[in-house]
């Protein structure tokens, strides 16, 4: 089954995380016949070799340059529209997936052609993927999905493989900065698509130090609250979890300090 990779770079990652990151999708046990790249604006010189090297080296990338950054929503609704497939994998470009991540993937989606995303688990690590920090669960089960989508993102985002045209018919990709997965993820809901996430650990994540203090500030918060109006108004929550959650998320995301927001995350949200 023939299958795209999605990835989109920019100017804050750094080359050698990128090359870690395209290397492990090359090496999978599976394979795509076609990755997408996207690059997100103009990148420091070093980051542009390798970008470089890739595209020159492997016929499989197709490499899209855009001029000005616009955003990670704004990238992805095009690679979404440029992929030849209509199965479509994520991959964030600092991450690392695991070498059967792709073939589990695919396996799933052969045995359930009723599924429209496939995601997985990842553990979160600083300076190696042997050395992991946190894990983040998300439920496995469709109806679990559903109700788990009315409180948190239920998926993991860099780990998702998705069907271009349902994707497509729940309005791609719209920016929306730091939530644009989630966003569609709930107009996919509304739309009746069918989900899954594997009870695999399926990529790797890289996190800075101050990720978790960093999931804050009013930008952030706005963003959360423009998702969150949303689901209100298309019936995904009600009027009391509307206000709980909006709440919530003004205390975690803006009135708590960022060393109490890290250690909130971590104990929390993570295992």
């Amino acid at each position: 089954m023939n299958f795209s990779v999605l990835m989109s770079v920019y100017k804050n990652e750094k080359a050698e995380f990128f090359k870690e990151s395209i290397e492990s999708v090359l090496q999978q046990t599976v394979l795509p016949d076609e990755i997408i790249l996207i690059r997100d604006g103009i990148v420091p010189g070093e980051l542009q070799k390798v970008i470089d090297f890739y595209v020159k080296n492997y016929d499989i990338i197709k490499y899209i340059p855009l001029e000005v950054n616009g955003g990670l929503g704004n990238a992805l609704n095009i690679g979404v529209r440029e992929a030849k497939n209509d199965l479509v994998a994520r991959m964030d470009s600092d991450d690392i997936c695991e070498k059967n991540r792709f073939e589990l993937q695919i396996k799933y989606f052969i045995d359930n052609p009723d599924v429209a995303v496939c995601g997985g688990q990842i553990l979160e690590f600083i300076n190696s993927p042997d050395e992991p920090e946190k894990k983040r669960e998300v439920p496995l089960k469709h109806e679990d999905i559903c109700e788990f989508i009315k409180l948190r993102n239920p998926f993991n985002h860099m780990t998702v493989m998705f069907k271009k045209s349902a994707v497509i018919d729940a309005g791609n990709y719209i920016e929306l900065p730091f939530v644009e997965d989630y966003y569609l993820w709930c107009r996919m809901f509304l739309n009746g698509a069918k989900f899954a996430n594997l009870k695999d650990v399926l990529v790797n994540v890289r996190i800075g130090k101050d990720m978790y203090r960093r999931r804050g500030g009013y930008k952030y918060f706005k963003s959360c609250l423009t998702l969150e109006k949303f689901k209100y108004r298309n019936h995904i929550i009600g009027k009391l979890c509307y206000i709980k959650t909006v709440s919530s998320r003004f205390i975690v995301q803006v009135l708590m300090p960022n060393n109490i927001r890290g250690w909130f995350m971590k104990t929390f949200l993570r295992k």
